[in-house]
């Protein structure tokens, strides 16, 4: 019994690993974005495509991670994806710095995106494989706790890499955007080197069939569904054949993707399990948490710096507190989650997340950057307090020969939902700045109106998007009332 604790701990640290430089190159582009925008010579809908074609394939990446666990052996499995995100970061390390190039650097993103598409879910059903479910919610934590750090490290990180040159030990680290692609790469490369000696097979592997078709719908229908929302920052609604077409198109494929399933003797993606409710509220319950946390990463920085014209390091460390407090709740919402239950952590969270939202609606260009802060911080505790908690009250309500089909649903809506509401946020943003921005002719003749214009039209966009975050979290409030009748009703 002690070795097999101590093979399935030599197991989590070098998952833990890993997920430190997939994570980080899921969260370190926020603090960056307007350097590359600088850099490449584009614009914020353009930049942001580093974090939408990311979330975009990584959601395409998940209903195929259930096949590749079931398939592929544990060890040999992380070692491809370990590779895979090694090549991804490289590409967008040396990326040629003109517009035209810009398409490799979203090529880096992609390797990476497929790479971490694969570890993430991996992980969670190694975790449920290697512990019971009395020891899931600190396993699960501990997963949560990079999660949960990776916000602050990642942007702080950054900031602290774009702020000036650093000599660490006779070696220079450069201010230079490319710098930041430097410490993941250290890091996946001490995971790929762990991993041969490590690494266990944990996920008993049994041989199925590839269902191509099934393959093809998945890909092709997430493909164009969240492709459609990407185009929304730059084509607007209204487009038809770039938003609207893919949209429409994309949804119906996936449509079809679910009959196929519901059809097949052994599923590519067992969609059955959302017939559990127990299983299908609490994702719902994540999906919301997951829109809550990416979309006040993506537009604080940008807030930060284009508005309050602080500079990387500064937005970083604004942020990290918070992101700080979410990593280290994170392992004690995974206690917690064992002794009190989901329903009252979901309704404290999502509590603490409406309360730290509410006063973001009034954001100016002169609000204290310790008030900013200290809301961030509380927003963080919330999403520690749901995020997690959700996952293993989700995974807790199938059966463990369910556990990669779960996973693999519950991380491809995780991705969707964060996908499409980066999208969302980013297409207000940028409408409602270029609706209200003042004529170029203000600029020759008032350059300070003009500024201030510009200013306040940034301002309005920031602010909607506010608005739709406390929607989130008032959602989420009202789900956890959900959570208990549901539970009760079973009870009865």
């Amino acid at each position: 019994m002690n070795e097999q604790k101590k093979g399935r701990t030599g197991v989590l640290v070098v998952m833990l690993v890993a997920a430190v430089a997939g994570a980080l190159m899921q969260t370190s582009l926020g603090t960056a974005l307007p350097t590359l925008m600088k850099a490449f010579d584009i614009d914020l809908a353009t930049a942001q495509q580093a974090t939408t074609w990311f979330l975009l394939v990584n959601g395409m990446m998940v209903p195929l991670s259930a096949y590749l666990a079931t398939r592929i052996k544990t060890r040999t499995l992380h070692l491809v994806a370990y590779v895979l995100l090694f090549a991804g970061i490289l590409t967008s390390m040396w990326t040629p710095e003109k517009a035209d190039a810009w398409w490799l650097f979203l090529t880096g993103r992609i390797l990476a995106a497929m790479a971490v598409g694969i570890m993430l879910p991996l992980s969670q059903i190694v975790v449920l494989n290697m512990y019971g479910k009395n020891e899931r919610g600190a396993a699960m934590g501990m997963l949560g706790l990079v999660i949960g750090m990776s916000p602050a490290i990642g942007p702080t990180l950054t900031g602290w890499i774009l702020d000036k040159n650093h000599s660490i030990l006779g070696w220079t680290l450069s201010d230079s955007w490319r710098s930041m692609f430097v410490i993941p790469l250290v890091i996946v490369v001490i995971a790929i080197a762990l991993t041969p000696f490590l690494m266990k097979n944990v996920v008993p592997n049994k041989k199925i069939a590839l269902d191509i078709p099934s393959v093809l719908l998945s890909t092709v229908g997430f493909g164009l569904f969240l492709w459609g929302f990407r185009n929304v920052a730059t084509y607007g609604w209204g487009d038809f054949g770039s938003v609207v077409a893919p949209i429409v198109i994309g949804a119906l494929i996936l449509f079809a993707f679910v009959c196929r399933q519901l059809k097949l003797p052994v599923p590519f993606l067992d969609v059955k399990v959302f017939a559990k409710k127990n299983f299908t509220i609490p994702t719902i319950g994540l999906l919301l948490t997951m829109m809550a946390m990416f979309g006040v990463e993506m537009m604080l920085p940008t807030y930060l710096q284009n508005v309050r014209g602080m500079s990387p390091l500064n937005s970083g460390l604004t942020l990290m507190w918070g992101a700080l407090f979410m990593g280290f709740l994170s392992p004690v919402a995974g206690a917690l989650y064992n002794k009190v239950g989901i329903k009252k952590l979901a309704f404290v969270g999502f509590s603490m997340l409406a309360l730290g939202t509410l006063p973001y609606l009034f954001l100016t260009a002169e609000t204290p950057t310790v008030l900013i802060l200290v809301l961030y911080a509380v927003r963080m505790a919330g999403i520690a307090l749901t995020m997690m908690p959700l996952t293993t009250a989700a995974m807790a309500a199938l059966p463990d020969d369910k556990n990669a089909d779960g996973t693999a649903a519950n991380n491809t809506l995780r991705q969707v939902s964060a996908s499409i509401v980066v999208a969302i946020l980013t297409s207000i943003v940028q409408n409602i700045v270029n609706t209200n921005r003042p004529s170029h002719s203000l600029k020759v003749t008032d350059p300070l109106k003009y500024a201030d214009k510009v200013l306040d039209a940034s301002l309005d966009g920031f602010r909607v998007a506010f608005l739709i975050f406390l929607v989130i979290a008032l959602l989420g409030i009202i789900l956890t009332f959900w959570i208990q009748g549901q539970k009760e009703e079973n009870e009865c």
